[in-house]
């Protein structure tokens, strides 16, 4: 890239219009930003375009007079290399006031326009200013909530919400007690004089949901419960959810760096969790700046000036903006020596630090011991409640999936007070070493057979399936449940398909190779519904 390359970026997904311009050569990078303001209520589409665009042509002008007061070139040169805009996800009456007047720029300047994702955005402002190598990303906004991590030259997926993002999610209790938008910050400050209360869990594998602590939370105040509690419980249950996805990611990939994108990350008490997380297992962690975490044209103009020097442009007739824009959608130009984290690594008599658990090996003896740590990150009451149900339920879950015929280690104690269990050592090596059309399948009969018998294994990933000379093995039903919901059943699946796509070079036909296993034995409808599932949008503002 050019020392003296400069970029400008217009930001307006939702509501933040804003204009910032990057310097290379210094790092530096100015940003004038106008915050739409609802009158009550979360974001209303309509007043959120009307801001966009009496705002939008204010902030550009800003940051193009601060581009023409400190750049050396000559009056008749642009003072900017390339204009980069942001294309989605977001608000489409946004987008597209954001886009024309991005084209309209670049024409004007006569430089080059580039269309950056919104999410990915987040993602490398932090990777940017953290210099870490190949991190997993939370990124935690109103409309989003999402875990990225680079595999095969894009950012793929490994979990997200399953309904609402956080910060929307937060939002519709903070409208149900009557507060202004935004809510997140009066729930902050709220949470500092409430005491726990008990509010539902819902993580399934790196994927969650929002939903039901959130009709929780509402039933508690309407029953008299002091918002003082609910909002301090709101921020030790959700955070902690997302601190425990974060930790799977970590676990699941390999990677020992964590970077946190999006306004949502701006709670303090979020961000404390995360790096309490990643200092336990040894891991490093970054959150840029503020003016980094809520929407910002920052980030636009420094992702828009590495995909610049990649040559990744867009043409004026290829620029249409996309509300469902998602990040695994990007072809990730600006980034060429990633480091394979996954693969190659020798099992070995030893202890191995899990998502949840120490897990000691002894395979000359046959045998595995696992203990649930104290998470330190969560409150005492919720962290005592997760580790106690979720060993009485690996103990229990393993037992009714073998008597289904399907392989997993027979176990010799169980002790769910101090959240351990003592297993049969079995297997090689975890799948992600030994990822076959072959073994995946294998994977898919055994889930289908699970299913077949009213229960999900819960954390299906490529880690906690184990593989031999002969057999695959299910492991770790710790996030199990029974169900007979089609739906429990193909997100069962659509987890198991998103470790596939994090940890395989070639996931084609990985997955395929699993829905085949799976029909041999499951029902089609299932695979239906898996398909609904992955092809939801989950990019939709509340209003």
């Amino acid at each position: 890239m050019s020392s003296d390359t400069r970029v400008l970026g217009i930001e307006g997904t939702a509501w933040a219009a804003s204009a910032a311009v990057y310097d290379v050569e210094s790092d530096d990078v100015f940003i004038e930003s106008d915050a739409y303001q609802p009158e009550s209520g979360g974001i209303h589409p309509r007043e959120a375009a009307e801001h966009m665009h009496e705002a939008i042509p204010q902030v550009v002008e800003s940051a193009l007079e601060y581009a023409r007061e400190t750049t050396e070139r000559p009056a008749n040169e642009s003072p900017v290399d390339a204009v980069a805009f942001a294309r989605g996800p977001g608000l489409g009456p946004c987008l597209r006031i954001v886009g024309t007047a991005a084209r309209a720029l670049a024409q004007t300047l006569e430089v080059p326009l580039v269309g950056v994702n919104h999410m990915v955005a987040h993602l490398e402002i932090g990777r940017h200013a953290s210099g870490f190598d190949s991190p997993v990303c939370l990124n935690a906004s109103g409309a989003n909530a999402h875990l990225l991590a680079y595999r095969n030259g894009r950012y793929q997926v490994l979990g997200e919400t399953m309904d609402t993002g956080v910060g929307n999610s937060i939002d519709k209790f903070t409208r149900h007690v009557g507060w202004s938008h935004p809510g997140g910050p009066k729930v902050e400050d709220a949470a500092k004089d409430g005491e726990y209360v008990d509010l539902p869990y819902v993580v399934k594998g790196m994927d969650f949901s929002f939903s039901g602590i959130m009709s929780a939370a509402k039933q508690a105040y309407d029953d008299g419960v002091p918002v003082e509690d609910i909002c301090y419980s709101l921020q030790e249950t959700i955070f902690s959810m997302l601190t425990e996805v974060s930790e799977r990611a970590l676990s699941l990939t390999g990677s020992d760096e964590l970077v946190l994108g999006g306004g949502v990350g701006q709670n303090a008490r979020l961000r404390e969790m995360l790096a309490e997380m990643c200092a336990q297992r040894g891991a490093d962690f970054h959150a840029p700046e503020p003016r980094f975490l809520r929407d910002n044209a920052g980030m636009i103009a420094v992702l828009g000036a590495k995909m610049y020097d990649a040559g990744d442009t867009l043409a004026l007739e290829d620029s249409r903006v996309d509300p469902n824009f998602r990040p695994d959608q990007v072809p990730v130009t600006w980034r060429t020596d990633e480091p394979d984290l996954t693969l190659g690594r020798e099992e070995r008599p030893g202890t191995v630090q899990g998502a949840e658990a120490l897990v000691t090996l002894d395979p000359d003896a046959g045998r595995v011991t696992k203990r649930r740590q104290v998470k330190s990150y969560r409150h005492p009451q919720l962290d005592e409640r997760l580790r106690t149900e979720r060993t009485r339920l690996e103990a229990r879950l393993t037992s009714l999936a073998r008597q289904e015929g399907v392989p997993t280690p027979v176990l010799s104690d169980v002790d769910a007070t101090e959240a351990r269990l003592e297993l049969e050592y079995v297997g090689e090596c975890d799948l992600r070493e030994r990822l076959t059309p072959a073994t995946v399948r294998d994977a898919g009969r055994h889930l289908a057979r699970i299913h077949t018998a009213g229960f999900v294994h819960g954390d299906p990933t490529t880690r906690n399936v184990r593989v031999g000379s002969e057999r695959t093995y299910l492991i770790d039903f710790g996030l199990g449940y029974h169900t007979d919901h089609v739906e429990d059943y193909a997100m069962d699946l659509h987890v198991f398909d998103q470790s596939l796509v994090g940890t395989a070079d070639d996931p084609a036909p990985l997955r395929e190779a699993v829905r085949e296993g799976y029909l041999e034995v499951g029902e089609e409808r299932v695979l239906e519904r898996l398909a609904d599932v992955e092809g939801r949008g989950r990019y939709v503002e509340d209003s």
